[in-house]
């Protein structure tokens, strides 16, 4: 049987104009700023005045550890949306922008498959409003002034060997992951190592998805450390000046984008911090706007629960004073083979035992979840190759850690075939079971907060840092930032720092190579193993296969 891609199946979509759909959230249409017909941002007067309405129940969509037979978290996070709104409720969808590097380098795209899409996909997946654009350009602008108030003299005393600001770019390059800058004599300024990274790793992105508002916007941009001096004195945005003209910049990247699944239910897409060396959420600003328009708001976090879920809860909920009424672990039956050793070319083929051996993958973040006080369902996103004995068997093992299973059909059938897996989330929201708290406090000390998610989410019996790593934790508690979470930046392929180790791996330590200060977002991120903040694009990019048609419609997104 031959199945439509997703993007022959999004080009099909009989779209609502935008404004039909802020109907449906009671959002006026003078409040809505169309960018076309299919997408709009949401005026921040609007946003003002409903923060006084009730909230709606929050439920999160994670997964298991990603494998390259796919999970589909964010097509369930769609599905389940859909699928709420099917069975009489009122909801909407909080995710993740794409970013064009993995677009054109592994990904292909990004707004979920099958039947359980948000569209308009290729904008989606390309410029989509210009947020990111935004983004790269503040940043940017940061650097160039950075560089202009060292050559006119240097006032700071900025020490030009401890210059941290770096520069983004939205794309995969390696080749610009080391360079040097200010090449050509005097006219250019003083020569120095420096580098890119990518747009979705910049701190100016994170605080754009945890700002409050355009004033917490500008506040956090001037919190930023850019560069040290020779006494080793941070040297912060505000003073160079900068955060005005960047919070300018960012204007209307802060309002929430509002678009439309392929069931045409409202759909928020704003922000994407790298899940790694960020928090892998979407914008706060959308999930608490939507949180006052829906009685039902469902989001996802980045890569499995082990980041995602764990930045979610620890960073985002207690930045954001947020609480989660429902967790949903996404898994697959594919992806509990491999995790039980079956190759990728075999997985087409029956094996129960292998399923059954790949389970504890899921067993471990169920019971991580469930160490935040908050109930978990898992959703076995079907794919056509599954057996009723597979699934079974995955049912089986879910209801014996306490939990259970629910076999959702929304790739192959919309919201007809999820609605038993919203009826079980809602039923479940609504009891109002969950009782969350972050699973450390803000007072505990910077090098614990790590000890504490590496041992009890990662399940580490220790971690290693050298007494350079430890001393610099301590300074930044005696600077005042000894109260930040922690954002751990690690593979996300498994629960330790090596992502061939699949499965529920015991027996490791977690190596913290690097310490990173994100003062403006408001996290020290510890950087565990081998992590890039510029991604390479593969031997075969996903760009080769990308193009427009004789009709002139993108073809080659996925």
């Amino acid at each position: 049987m031959a199945f439509k891609t997703d993007i022959q199946i999004a080009r099909e979509a009989q779209k609502k104009p935008i404004q039909m759909i802020g109907e449906k959230l009671g959002i006026p249409e003078a409040d809505l700023l169309p960018y076309g017909h299919d997408k709009a941002k949401i005026s921040q007067s609007f946003i003002n005045s409903v923060q006084d309405r009730a909230t709606g129940k929050l439920i999160l969509v994670t997964a298991i550890n990603p494998t390259p037979a796919g999970e589909g978290k964010t097509t369930t996070t769609v599905g389940l949306g859909d699928g709420l709104n099917r069975i009489g409720k009122k909801a909407a969808v909080c995710i993740r922008e794409a970013s064009l590097g993995p677009n054109f380098g592994m990904k292909g795209g990004a707004a979920g498959g099958g039947y359980a899409q948000i569209v308009p996909m290729e904008e989606m997946n390309l410029h989509f409003t210009g947020d990111f654009h935004a983004i790269t350009s503040a940043h940017n602008l940061l650097a160039a002034m950075i560089d202009n108030h060292i050559y006119w003299g240097n006032d700071l005393e900025i020490d030009i060997r401890r210059v941290v600001w770096r520069r983004v770019l939205d794309m995969n390059d390696r080749a610009l992951r080391q360079i040097t800058a200010s090449l050509g004599g005097v006219a250019n300024g003083f020569p120095r190592e420096t580098g890119f990274d990518i747009t979705v790793a910049s701190e100016v992105m994170a605080i754009l998805c945890l700002a409050r508002d355009l004033k917490d916007l500008q506040q956090r941009l001037g919190d930023m450390i850019v560069a040290y001096r020779r006494d080793k004195s941070p040297v912060f945005a505000r003073d160079i000046k900068a955060d005005g003209a960047m919070t300018v910049l960012l204007k209307d990247a802060m309002q929430p984008n509002l678009v439309q699944t392929l069931e045409n239910n409202p759909a928020f897409v704003h922000g994407g911090p790298f899940a790694n060396i960020a928090h892998g959420c979407n914008s706060v600003i959308a999930t608490t706007t939507a949180l006052k328009l829906a009685d039902y708001v469902v989001t996802e976090a980045g890569f499995g629960a082990d980041l995602g879920a764990e930045k979610f809860m620890n960073i985002k909920c207690r930045k954001a004073g947020l609480s989660p009424a429902c967790v949903v672990v996404v898994a697959t039956v594919r992806a509990m083979k491999m995790n039980g050793g079956v190759a990728k070319a075999d997985l087409g083929a029956e094996n129960v035992e292998a399923v059954k051996k790949g389970c504890p993958n899921l067993g471990r973040h169920i019971e991580n979840v469930k160490s935040f006080g908050v109930p978990v369902v898992v959703a076995v996103n079907h794919f056509v190759t599954d057996t009723e004995a597979e699934v079974q068997a995955v049912k089986d093992y879910v209801a014996a850690q306490g939990s259970e299973a629910i076999l959702s059909r929304h790739w192959e059938l919309g919201s007809e075939g999820s609605a038993d897996l919203a009826t079980r989330v809602a039923e479940i929201a609504d009891a109002d079971m969950a009782n969350f708290a972050p699973i450390y406090p803000d007072e505990m000390k910077l090098f614990d907060k790590i000890d504490t998610i590496a041992k009890r989410i990662y399940r580490a019996d220790e971690v290693l840092a050298d007494s350079k790593i430890r001393n610099q934790l301590k300074e930044w508690e005696a600077q005042g930032y000894g109260h930040l979470p922690v954002c751990m930046a690690k593979t996300q392929y498994s629960f330790t720092t090596d992502p061939e180790r699949r499965g529920a791996p015991t027996g490791f330590s977690v190596p913290v190579r690097e310490v990173r200060l994100s003062a403006g977002a408001g996290f020290v991120v510890a950087i565990c193993g081998e992590i890039m903040t510029m991604p390479g694009l593969p031997r075969v990019p996903s760009a080769e296969s990308i193009k427009l048609n004789v009709d002139g419609d993108v073809e080659g997104l996925f």
